[in-house]
């Protein structure tokens, strides 16, 4: 029986384990690594070359989203499946575009999990429909890579000033993006519009 060889991303030790323990349990799956931080994927990756790597999205040292790129760059045979809570719509679109092949919520059964992998690795793209369906009737992203940096450093509460001197733009500029976002976005002011773009993974 071919073994599947797999790591595992995830920053909570506790969850880790448990995937972990369900994985082994099904026989013909092993489990070659286990990291806490989207960092340490590409480098342990390559020093073990798994057949799939399980990735959480919200990770310390680089999400699994900037990871995914980064591994599907490095290490282009394994397959990458996003096991996640944040079903995002955009955070799907953006997976995709990565390299990932699957696409979980963690609330879905082990079985369930475990019969993705198999599907990956004959070829298959693996999506909660629920997602699936929710990043279909969402469309695009209408931000722009700038406008999305302008309005994630209005998020946190930045001052104009202040997220002007960290991008290096004039005060005038950063107020037109963000005047540009809140139009798209429907929004009423810019925290509005960050908090809409952060719900529908565009951020």
């Amino acid at each position: 029986m071919m073994m599947i060889r797999i790591l595992l991303a995830e920053d909570q030790a506790m969850v880790r384990g448990a995937l972990a323990a369900l994985l082994t349990l099904e026989g013909d799956m092993e489990i070659v690594a286990q990291v806490g931080r989207g960092d340490e994927v590409v480098v342990v990756a390559n020093a073990t070359k798994p057949d799939v790597a399980l990735l959480d999205i919200e990770m310390p040292g680089c999400d699994g989203l900037t990871a995914a790129a980064a591994l599907h760059a490095q290490l282009p045979t394994c397959r990458i499946l996003i096991l996640t809570t944040f079903g995002r719509p955009g955070y799907l679109r953006q997976a995709m575009e990565n390299g990932v092949v699957g696409f979980l919520l963690k609330d879905a059964p082990a079985a369930q999990l475990a019969t993705a992998i198999r599907r990956t690795m004959v070829g298959e793209r693996v999506v909660d429909p629920t997602l699936a369906m929710a990043a279909l009737s969402e469309g695009n992203n209408p931000l722009t890579e700038r406008e999305r940096t302008v309005l994630a450093a209005a998020a946190h509460g930045a001052s104009l000033n202040e997220i002007a001197s960290s991008l290096s733009l004039s005060e005038g500029t950063v107020r037109n993006y963000l005047s540009v976002a809140i139009q798209k976005l429907r929004a009423h002011n810019r925290i509005e519009a960050a908090r809409i773009a952060e719900q529908k993974g565009w951020l």
